[in-house]
């Protein structure tokens, strides 16, 4: 697709003489005054335009400000007769792309225009992908659905949301989704990693300090807490936290005041908590790692992020969107996947989720030296493969006649433990039954 550009000078000739020029490459709009040239640049949505540093009512310097204004990623080529020094250097200062002095030199003047159609066209792409990023979970497996129909329902809600999921599965991306889609979305986002340093250390960052209150505390700090405040906090690996500051962040979400470490002033705070982890928060309850009281105060909405695994179908659409952001990082033009590598990945276990598919075609694209990613340049070996042939015997259960009903409950119950990888919480929900009665089986069963 051809992208648009505008073309600004009051002699009709030269008009003509550029368009027939350009018209093979770009969409080209032309227009001889100032006026008419802003109406098109925004109706048509243009970001390209060469435009002539001297009109009869207005000059380019003020046209072009006019311009960048709309659209702040505008590249304007400036065009003129009368080149000087000053010109140029104000031209380059104002925002202009470059400066090119008439007559033009057609060959100069298709490669300039070329380089900044590549430019612009990058640009591009990194703002579409950032926003894509920013504001969506990607795929459409019923599962991932229903995180997202779960998100729209809680987002403006101030309740404490735990966010349960294996690593990999992207729980700091449904954090986001819920803070950018809320009416606290303008407010900050802070998230800090509760495993990525000491409890005293953790403390003094999350509710700040005075000034003397420890060694190396020269000056006061509010802390992370109060940074967020109107907007989001969120607590990675919140099952990582010592049991003495989980108590003095149990008293923080039921008061909702922050006391810095070394003051006796408490400071309210209007935030919204979201919590992550990857443990099974009620199995560290019950072997005295994690608080109770705390687990039911931060559980008050619990998302679970899926395994890749359980939305295989996503592929279609996650492989796509990877393959096209590190086009952008490594100036590459991969337009693909085979199907003979897109089948081997269908086929792939994913015990590091979408980070490894992601992790997967950021080297595939890399080394790629086709136009498509082939089964050579994805480095998986076979045994990495899960052998479909076996696949449909992995959903049933073998039950024989003769079988009471506990001995068929065992065997439903082994079998959910192992699909869920022993991870209780997630095996009472298939199964559609409490934890605490699952507890009870896995006791009454000796499992």
């Amino acid at each position: 697709m051809k992208n648009k550009l505008l073309i600004v000078d009051d002699e009709t000739k030269i008009l003509r003489s550029l368009k027939f020029l350009l018209e093979d490459n770009f969409e080209v709009y032309t227009s001889e005054n100032s006026s008419e040239a802003l109406d098109i640049f925004k109706r048509e949505r243009i970001s390209l335009v060469l435009l002539d540093l001297r009109l009869k009512e207005d000059n380019g310097f003020d046209l072009m400000e006019k311009f960048l204004k709309i659209e702040p990623n505008a590249i304007i080529i400036i065009m003129t007769a009368y080149s000087t020094i000053e010109n140029s250097i104000k031209a380059i200062k104002s925002g202009a792309y470059y400066f090119i002095t008439k007559p033009i030199d057609s060959d100069q003047l298709i490669l300039l225009l070329n380089t900044a159609d590549e430019k612009l066209k990058m640009v591009q792409k990194i703002h579409s992908l950032k926003g894509h990023v920013k504001k969506d979970i990607i795929g459409e497996a019923p599962n991932i659905k229903k995180v997202t129909e779960i998100i729209d329902r809680v987002k403006d809600t101030n309740a404490t949301i735990l966010i349960t999921g294996e690593s990999g599965t992207g729980k700091e991306l449904i954090a986001q989704k819920i803070h950018t889609s809320s009416n606290r979305a303008d407010e900050p986002f802070v998230a800090i990693n509760c495993a990525a340093m000491p409890g005293n250390l953790l403390e003094s960052e999350l509710f700040g300090y005075k000034k003397g209150a420890f060694t190396g505390a020269y000056k006061d700090e509010i802390g992370i807490i109060r940074r967020a405040d109107r907007g989001t906090l969120l607590l990675d690996e919140i099952g990582e936290m010592d049991l003495r500051l989980q108590s003095k962040l149990l008293r923080f979400l039921q008061d909702k005041e922050v006391r810095h470490v070394g003051d006796a002033t408490t400071h309210k705070v209007d935030v919204r908590v979201i919590c992550i982890t990857n443990k099974d928060l009620k199995e560290e309850v019950n072997i005295g790692n994690f608080r109770e009281d705390l687990y039911y105060r931060i559980n008050v909405i619990n998302i679970v992020a899926p395994p890749l695994r359980e939305r295989i179908e996503d592929l279609k659409y996650l492989i796509p969107y990877f393959i096209e952001k590190y086009n952008i990082s490594f100036n590459k033009n991969i337009r693909g996947i085979t199907d003979e590598a897109y089948k081997i990945l269908s086929k792939y276990e994913f015990k590091g989720n979408i980070r490894e598919l992601e992790n997967i075609i950021q080297r595939a694209v890399l080394l790629n030296t086709s136009d498509y990613i082939d089964v050579d340049s994805l480095y998986i070996s076979p045994q990495e493969i899960i052998d479909s042939s076996h696949d449909s015997t992995k959903n049933y259960i073998k039950i024989y006649e003769g079988e009471n009903m506990k001995e068929i409950e065992k065997k439903v119950i082994e079998f959910a433990l192992e699909k869920n990888n022993q991870n209780r919480k997630w095996t009472a929900d298939s199964l559609g039954i409490g934890v605490r009665t699952l507890r009870y089986k896995i006791k009454e069963y000796n499992l």
